[in-house]
Order: structure tokens, then sequence, then C-alpha cells
């Protein structure tokens, strides 16, 4: 639907950049089958590194990787991804969401290829982080490009919901379908099965996506670049690669080692120094303006997105652990059992009637979500042995996957659709940057997450006799659960609903025609 100003550009100007904003509407066929490859992006990327569990063992024998040494086949593309996402989602605001998404998505092919090929140990880790860097160009884009494929703010949250659940299905399904390539195929189809999909639907893209006119630009390169901010995002990415080091490290050695301390000190220097840094750019060059913050309830949305994936994450490295290593399951039979979390994650993001979020309401189903999640850990807590997994695992994953769905679905929801409204009445362009903090913030509770936890079930183990013995399980899941209790106190204290309707209240849409 075409808005009131449809016949009027939006022109914007500042840091010596002029943009006349118009973007086309696609026909409805156009607009759902991009749909379509967005969720088939973002599930491919779930279901391989999900299928990598279940590669592991092969890898490691592979290359001959020590037990610390694995950790790294997961998180070497996850250190990456998460730390360049805020680039990524600067690249494109300034430049076009269009290239910049299947750009990343190509890489992404052709680098999963030689994946597939190498024999090296080293060679392979670093394919993986530069994967992560590739992979981290496409989500931001992504949700760019669904805010100006979807303007009306009920499609708007339907899409982003479906962008998100696709995601959460793959996840579990990526144990399956590792599970039958390393037991049928062999480990490098858990990569090679990649570039048989992502290419040809990159192709796709590339002639569906509408060729935007939105930088319209009478700006010369230089100030492109300098709308970039590279020096606040160097600080903040290499502040975000030491943390995300420094944490899993720790979770993997000691947390009172030099290897972990200092990259944790010098990441929280950083982190500092970069705040300090964007207070004194002026709006529209810094990489997080300082209005990102003011936009309605942004900073608890923020926090809130750390709560998804350290959820989902924690649950599906725990269970799989147990399973596999203590009750001696086999690969295929764990991957079955996890099924509930990514068929309940997939249904419940379109059962959650996403009608409330488009009206700045979010506060409850947030708030429910976390009550959700904290139920279901309440359950795991007392599942300490294998014939407890009906009557306590199986509700608790299907309690506690609809509740990350619905916290995560709305925090998304609420903040991609506030900050492509608020970013209208005070330009530049801001849905690809809020996309990109908020993906941030996901993998940021996964990383940190996994590492407290894993710290945690580790001490209370050796105390306890061992992995055997379910206290460390248990010990994880009951401070999860009062992380999660936090969190929820913060959304029920700082989260304004009046606010945020009446701050977005009056805005108009840029030019929809």
């Amino acid at each position: 639907m075409n808005s009131p100003l449809a016949s009027k550009p939006s022109i914007t100007s500042g840091c010596d950049v002029e943009v006349v904003v118009r973007r086309p509407t696609p026909s409805n066929v156009r607009r759902y089958t991009l749909l379509l490859i967005f969720c088939i992006t973002q599930f491919i990327y779930a279901l391989t590194n999900s299928a990598l569990f279940s590669a592991i063992p092969s890898l490691v024998r592979k290359f001959g990787f020590t037990q610390s040494q694995s950790v790294w086949i997961i998180s070497a593309y996850q250190l990456t991804f998460a730390s360049f996402l805020l680039m990524s989602g600067k690249i494109s605001d300034i430049y076009n969401p269009k290239y910049t998404f299947i750009t990343g998505k190509f890489i992404v092919g052709v680098i999963s290829i030689g994946l597939g090929f190498v024999s090296d140990g080293i060679l392979f880790l670093a394919l993986r982080a530069l994967s992560g860097i590739a992979a981290s160009l496409t989500v931001p884009s992504a949700l760019a490009l669904l805010v100006g494929l979807f303007p009306e703010p009920r499609h708007q949250a339907v899409a982003i919901a479906s962008f998100g659940a696709w995601g959460s299905i793959g996840i579990v399904l990526g144990l399956i379908t590792g599970a039958l390539f390393v037991e049928h195929a062999g480990w490098s189809w858990v990569f090679w099965f990649v570039p048989m999909v992502i290419i040809p639907t990159t192709f796709i893209s590339a002639v569906l996506i509408p060729t935007p006119t939105k930088n319209v630009v009478r700006e010369s390169g230089f100030t492109k670049f300098r709308s970039l901010d590279v020096t606040g995002i160097s600080i903040l990415t290499v502040a975000v690669i030491l943390f995300i080091f420094s944490v899993t490290t720790g979770s993997t050695t000691s947390w009172g080692s030099a290897i972990t301390l200092a990259p944790l000190v010098i990441a929280i220097a950083m982190i500092t120094a970069f705040f300090f840094w964007e207070a004194f750019q002026p709006i529209e060059c810094a990489a997080v303006p300082s209005s990102t913050w003011f936009i309605p309830n942004f900073s608890v949305l923020f926090g809130t997105a750390l709560l998804p994936y350290f959820w989902w994450a924690n649950i599906f490295t725990t269970y799989v652990s147990l399973w596999q290593d203590i009750y001696k399951w086999s690969p295929m039979s764990s991957a079955v059992h996890m099924l509930p979390i990514g068929i309940t994650a997939f249904v419940f993001s379109f059962a959650s009637r996403v009608k409330g979020l488009s009206s700045m309401s979010a506060k409850w189903p947030i708030l429910c979500g976390a009550l959700m999640m904290m139920l279901s850990l309440v359950l795991f807590a007392f599942a300490d042995t294998p014939d407890k997994y009906w009557p306590l695992v199986f509700p608790g994953f299907i309690l506690g996957s609809a509740g990350a769905m619905l916290a995560n679905i709305s925090a998304n929801v609420i903040s991609t659709h506030t900050a492509s409204r608020y970013s209208e009445l005070r330009p530049p362009p801001m849905a690809g940057t809020v996309g990109a903090i908020f993906n941030c913030g996901l993998q940021l509770g996964s990383a940190v997450g996994l590492a407290a936890v894993g710290s945690i079930q580790a001490s209370v183990q050796v105390r306890n006799g061992g992995p055997s013995n379910y206290q460390g399980q248990s010990a994880g899941f009951w401070f999860m659960l009062s992380c999660i209790s936090v969190a929820a106190m913060a959304v029920i204290v700082f989260y304004r609903t009046d606010t945020a309707r009446n701050r977005v209240k009056g805005t108009v849409v840029c030019d929809e025609k």
C-alpha cells in the first residue's frame, strides 16, 4: 500500500550527503519470492552450523585437533560473524543493501566449496572465519530489504517472523542433516550442500531484488567512506573479537589465566574508547549514532536480544553432549529427540499473532516468552535420568522454544520497525545498523552464555563425580534461570509502552511509489 506521500521523495542531508529516498513497491509475487529466498538463506546458515556438531568427531580426527582446539570449529565462524555485523549493517545502510546481500551470499557459497576440499586444520579454521565475515554481510542487509519490501507494519512483522523462524528450524534439522551426511557421504558434504542452494538463489536474488534509487546521491566516494566510520567500527570490531575470544577461551582453559584476562581487559577498554569516539562524531558519520540508544525502548530490546540464543545454544549443547557422551545415544537419535525445539519455534513464530507488535506493545509478549523459558529450565533441572525425557524434557522443549521465539520475534520486529520509522524523522537510515546490533546481541548471548554455563557445569562436575553426575547440568540450568529472571525484571521496569507509542506517533513513511 502506498503512503500518503507517494509522489514526494524524502530528501535528507548531513555529513555532506544528500539522499533522495524512493522505494518502488514490487508485486506481491516478487516480494514473497524474495522473502522465501531470504528465509532459505537464513535456514541454510543455521542448518550448516548445526550440522557441524555431528561432524566434529570426524573433523577432529581429520585435522588432529585437541579437545580445546575443536571448540574453534564452531567459534571461528561465530566470532567473525558477530564481530563484523555492525560494519555489515553500516555498509548496507550507506552503500546498498541489495549488493551487500548478494556479495556476502555469493562469497559464502564459494568458500563453502573450498571448505569441503581442505586438508589442513589451520586453513580450515581460516576459511570458517572468512565465511563468518561473508555471512555477516547478508543478515542486516536482508532485514533492511525486508523493511523496504514490506512497509506495512503487519506484513513487515510477519516477514521478519518468518525470517527468524526458518533459522530456528534449521538449527534442529541441521543435526539430522549432519548425521546423514557424516554417516553416508562424508563431512565434506556438510559444506558442499551449501553452494548447491546458495549460489543459484544468489543469481535469482540479483534479478528479483528491485534496483534501488535509495542512494540517488550527490556524494563522493570519500563522503561515503567517511560515513562508514571505519575508525569507530574497527575499534568495536576488535573489541568484540577479543571479548568473544576471552569468554570462549575461559570456558576451555581457565578464567584466571593471562590468555583469558588480558583480552577481556583490553576489550572492555576498547568498548569504552568506542563510545567516547562515537560521542564526538556527527550523527550521519557515526557507526552507532547516539540517537540509536534513544530509539524508543531500544536499549531494553537489545538486552532482550541476548536471551533467545542464550537459551537455544545452551539447551542444544548441553543435551547433545549429555545424550551422546553419557547416555550413549546415536547422533540420529539425539537429533530426532531435538525436533520439538525446531518445530515448536517454527509454528509458534506464526501463532504469536504479531498484530500487537506493530502498535508498539511488545512488552507483554517478551515477558511471556521469558516466563516460558524460565518454566522450561525448572523442568530441565529435575530431568536427571533418560526416562524423564517425556514427562519433563519434552514439555520443557516446547515451552522454552516457544518462549524464546516469542521473545526473539517480538524484540526483533519492534526494534526494526521502530528504527525504520525513527530514521525517517531523524536521518540517516538505520534499519541495517539496528538489525546488525540486534543480531550481534543474539550472537553475544550465545557466545557468553555458552562460556558461562559451560564453566559452571564443569566446575560443579569436578566436585561431584564428573560429567555423569547431573548436578553440573542442573547448576547450569539454575544459572540460566537467574539470568533470564534479571532480564525480565529489566523489561518490567524499563520498557515504556506509552513512550514508544508517542515517540513514533505521527511519523511518515518515505515514498513507497
